[in-house]
């Protein structure tokens, strides 16, 4: 059995609080073999019936990155009315994707049509299978966090675009698109914190017992 000592879970602790969302990055590349590392971790995370249903799409093709970044600027673009006065005028000052500098995007799907795990556990919940999905997304950040590099989930997105433009299967369901790519900075608290948008707020002394 594998011992997990006090040294390293300390260091684990660490790895949660350093993984950021980051949206500056660096244009330097990223080696393949580390991104092929952080990929088969990923490869380890939990799904429901053992379904496994990420589908990680690496989007190269500069034309493609051009149209989903003019997507993210449309929805950014009708987002920002959707707040009044001074929240607007904060919204718009956020930095909030690092689409045009981070060298490497990845789409992430979830193959709601896959037959892997015949079904298992999501009859009531066919949610688990997206679910599944996001859990790989977070372990393929801390595993890129640990390999010094930053990851940024871009949200603003019209999803039916993105699956057009990447031409994925009908079956295929976008759940994250990532930015990589070596931070620009590094920063322990939050960048909306740190820009006045949010605290943090939940705590383990928030856990609610019925």
């Amino acid at each position: 059995m594998v011992h997990f000592d006090a040294d390293f879970r300390q260091t684990l602790a660490d790895l949660f609080a350093w993984r950021r969302d980051v949206r500056r990055f660096r244009t330097d590349p990223v080696d393949d073999a580390v991104l092929r590392r952080c990929l088969d971790l990923a490869a380890l995370s939990p799904s429901v019936g053992n379904s496994q249903p990420w589908r990680f799409v690496r989007v190269a093709d500069p034309a493609r990155r051009g149209a989903v970044t003019a997507s993210f600027e449309r929805c950014n673009a009708a987002a920002a009315t959707d707040y009044a006065a001074e929240r607007r005028d904060a919204y718009i000052r956020l930095k909030l994707a690092g689409l045009t500098e981070a060298p490497v995007h990845l789409a992430v799907f979830c193959d709601e049509g896959t037959e892997t795990g015949h079904g298992l556990g999501r009859a009531t919940m066919p949610e688990m299978l997206r679910y599944s999905v996001v859990s790989a997304v977070q372990t393929f950040w801390l595993a890129a966090r640990a390999h010094g590099l930053g990851v940024g989930w871009v949200s603003i997105l019209e999803p039916e675009t993105v699956c057009t433009v990447l031409d994925v299967p009908c079956a295929w369901h976008l759940v994250a698109y990532l930015c990589v790519g070596f931070p620009v900075e590094e920063h322990a608290d939050p960048e909306l914190v740190r820009h006045g948008w949010q605290d943090r707020i939940a705590t383990a002394a928030d856990l609610i017992e019925r």
